[in-house]
């Protein structure tokens, strides 16, 4: 594995590849990397001749009151594990060689953000769509892979993708879960253990709404409610948001029918965790699947 911290050298490797007709595979991180990200590298691994991973914590995409130094980070650790995945390039740029100069224009997402998380952070997608920008031209991948438990962004990076027509497929890579179901995260290292052994009930008020869209429910108000009873009578946690939105377009019907998401953000103490399960439902009764 090579680690290349020049935005230089790291599109300098890539041309070169491509020039020998290799595909390339990206997956791009903030690090301190888990089970989640290696499945994300796996899958890149598996279905691209070489295999691009980035470590950047990028500061635009935090707010305000958000703490960007208290941002979890192992670079020692995220090193070995890339490593032992089969990763063949580990970009790790600093902020001055990704924002070397106060940028003279800024990227605002329009759509797809005034919902979920979006709602309660402002901005924060226009960071993640500059940073992302400037990652596909320096990494110029076939292929980038993104987590289905972060639905949000990988729906604004599909929109991304297409509206600035960059030859790259998106693969959504399904969410890793803890054998008790809870989605693996970063932030789950900040959860005390009561509320990690709350946690999978956030994942089990999704499943309950499933079942409920599965036995014939079409009232995303009746599927909402159904999951904040579950987690109200279950956890500790604050909910921060339930939503029940077409997929990926991010928006509110009056009815269950085609994609639709669920999802779910509740906080904890010191952490605050999000989930969703994504279905697809037809009008009648009858027919719902899970991915």
């Amino acid at each position: 594995m090579k680690i290349i911290t020049s935005k230089t050298n790291m599109q300098q490797s890539v041309l070169e590849l491509k020039k020998q007709g290799k595909t390339i595979g990206f997956v791009p991180t903030m690090g301190y990397l888990h089970d989640g990200h290696l499945q994300l590298i796996k899958n890149a691994v598996r279905t691209n001749d070489i295999t691009v991973v980035s470590i950047f914590v990028n500061p635009l995409q935090f707010g305000p009151n958000e703490d960007l130094d208290a941002y979890p980070r192992d670079l020692e650790s995220d090193k070995e594990l890339a490593e032992k995945a089969g990763v063949d390039f580990l970009f790790t740029p600093d902020t001055a060689e990704m924002y070397p100069n106060d940028m003279s224009m800024k990227l605002e997402v329009m759509n797809r953000t005034n919902v979920l998380c979006g709602r309660s952070r402002p901005g924060h997608f226009n960071g993640v769509a500059t940073v992302l920008v400037k990652l596909f031209n320096i990494i110029l991948p076939n292929h980038v892979f993104f987590g289905i438990k972060d639905a949000q962004q990988t729906a604004v990076v599909e929109s991304i993708i297409e509206d600035f027509n960059f030859p790259i497929k998106i693969i959504a890579v399904e969410t890793v879960r803890e054998q008790d179901g809870l989605a693996k995260s970063s932030r789950n290292v900040y959860l005390n253990d009561l509320e990690r052994q709350q946690a999978p009930e956030l994942y089990r008020s999704l499943r309950k709404a499933e079942k409920a869209v599965q036995n014939g429910e079409r009232d995303p108000n009746i599927i909402i409610q159904i999951v904040k009873e579950h987690v109200d009578g279950n956890t500790d946690g604050i909910l921060d948001y339930i939503e029940v939105l077409s997929y990926p377009q991010l928006s509110y019907q009056s009815r269950l029918h085609g994609k639709m998401i669920v999802a779910i953000a509740v906080k904890f103490s010191k952490a605050r965790l999000i989930d969703n399960i994504i279905l697809t439902v037809n009008k009648e009764a009858t027919s719902c699947s899970a991915q």
